[in-house]
């Protein structure tokens, strides 16, 4: 069986990979809130290949938060995923992984075995619908069996959307039947930019495109019921009214990860499934024509190995500067935010939402610091401490998760809004 709270395990939470771009932020978000923990304490270690280099993290986080004593107080243990016995020894000491090691489609599989086989909740920032499915498929027998959770997607690919897609629903008055969320990001001066790894991510996700749908055809999964009207897919390009600029269809994997939520909820709970449309607003005609050049370019070079190594050796170039090796600087995080804006539509209580249009509207939203790392260390560090707290509150069984899934049912949101996050009603239910 997995471990709980009172597991003899030295640690709570493990960070591994922390030493890596986005792990160094999740450490010092792990020693903000380490009295949090089950009853106000939090023991935790970091973990990643290089001792020299995870100390260096350890006494970066020390000087940035002035707690000198995390220097003293905080283990290293050294792990590598080419080293599946290093794997399995750090995941026998913690309740809880929290693995930021990408992408996660040439590095996430290990750590997923290794936490199923050594008893060791996972929760990952993963962002890539072709890993997050085959975990499912893969280990979710065997998670079920351990009783370990595996829960995937918990920064900002996906927790706003999946869990402000609930959010929605349970402020609706009535049955919600649909939802288009509009993501919106504002840059300082200085601009932002996205690190080089979630670029990567992106270039293998594209190429590997056919295998995701071949993926999916082995669940062997009925469609979902729609109820109430059916909702319209937007074009590729189009102006949105509801944000005042040109967007385009959200790319990452906030749809996927909605849908296996809804998913979840209809076969286990028999709730009404919510359908769900995602975009994202790109700005004005300039940003368009940069988007559409730049898109062409992306579409063409990464159906060969020599385009993907160049989009690969020169992020900054290809993507017009949004990704970058270096990523953004901490001023440039500080002035960056993002916004989320849901617009559902559902039937009223005691309308039959079989029968006739949809009677009602809501818009919610969901707003936050910057997206990549502030906002996505917070939600994964905020997640592993919902499963640390409310083990009652998850799941029956352990098993592959999303984070709606897992926390559909915890006080993850009350947590977050805590903690940066505003998940608020803009307009109620209305006829």
């Amino acid at each position: 069986m997995a471990t709980t709270t009172s597991s003899s395990r030295p640690y709570h939470i493990i960070v591994f990979g922390a030493s890596g771009f986005t792990g160094q932020f999740v450490v010092e978000e792990v020693a903000r809130t380490s009295a949090e923990g089950p009853k106000g304490t939090l023991k935790w270690a970091i973990a990643g290949r290089s001792r020299q280099k995870l100390e260096k993290v350890l006494e970066q986080a020390a000087g940035t938060l002035s707690k000198p004593e995390l220097k003293s107080e905080v283990e290293v243990i050294v792990a590598d995923v080419g080293e599946p016995d290093s794997l399995a020894a750090m995941c026998k000491q913690g309740v809880i992984v929290l693995n930021c090691v990408g992408p996660y489609r040439f590095y996430g599989e290990p750590v997923v075995k290794a936490c199923v086989e050594n008893g060791a909740h996972c929760i990952d920032i993963c962002g890539e619908p072709q890993f997050l499915e085959g975990m499912q498929l893969n280990y979710q027998n065997q998670a079920v069996e351990k009783g370990v959770y595996v829960i995937g997607s918990c920064g900002f690919d996906s927790i706003p959307a999946d869990m402000g897609v609930l959010f929605t629903r349970d402020q609706f008055k009535g049955t919600l039947t649909a939802v288009e969320s509009f993501l919106t990001i504002s840059n300082g001066p200085e601009g932002g930019c996205i690190h080089d790894g979630t670029w990567q991510s992106a270039i293998y996700g594209f190429a590997d495109s056919d295998k995701l749908r071949s993926l999916r055809k082995k669940f062997g999964h009925k469609p979902l019921p729609i109820v109430g009207a059916k909702i319209k897919r937007r074009s590729a390009l189009f102006f949105s009214k509801e944000i005042d600029q040109y967007a385009v269809p959200f790319m990452g994997a906030d749809p996927s990860v909605v849908k296996r939520t809804q998913r979840f909820l209809h076969e286990e709970y028999e709730e009404s499934p919510v359908q769900y449309g995602a975009y994202a607003g790109v700005g004005g005609i300039s940003s368009v024509v940069k988007l559409l050049f730049a898109g062409m370019l992306f579409w063409f070079m990464v159906k060969f190995s020599f385009g993907r190594s160049l989009l690969t050796k020169f992020p900054e170039l290809f993507s017009f500067g949004v990704f970058s090796k270096a990523g953004p600087t901490r001023k440039q995080m500080e002035d960056s935010s993002f916004c989320f804006t849901f617009y559902g539509e559902g039937y009223t209580e005691g309308q039959d939402p079989q029968q006739g249009k949809p009677n009602a509207k809501i818009r919610t939203q969901v707003k936050g610091a910057e997206a990549g790392y502030v906002a996505t260390p917070i939600a994964m560090v905020q997640a592993a401490i919902t499963l640390l707290n409310e083990p009652k509150s998850l799941p029956s069984t352990g098993g592959v998760y999303t984070p709606g899934a897992a926390f559909g049912k915890t006080t993850l949101i009350d947590r977050l809004n805590k903690h940066g996050f505003q998940f608020s009603v803009i307009t109620g239910s209305e006829a």
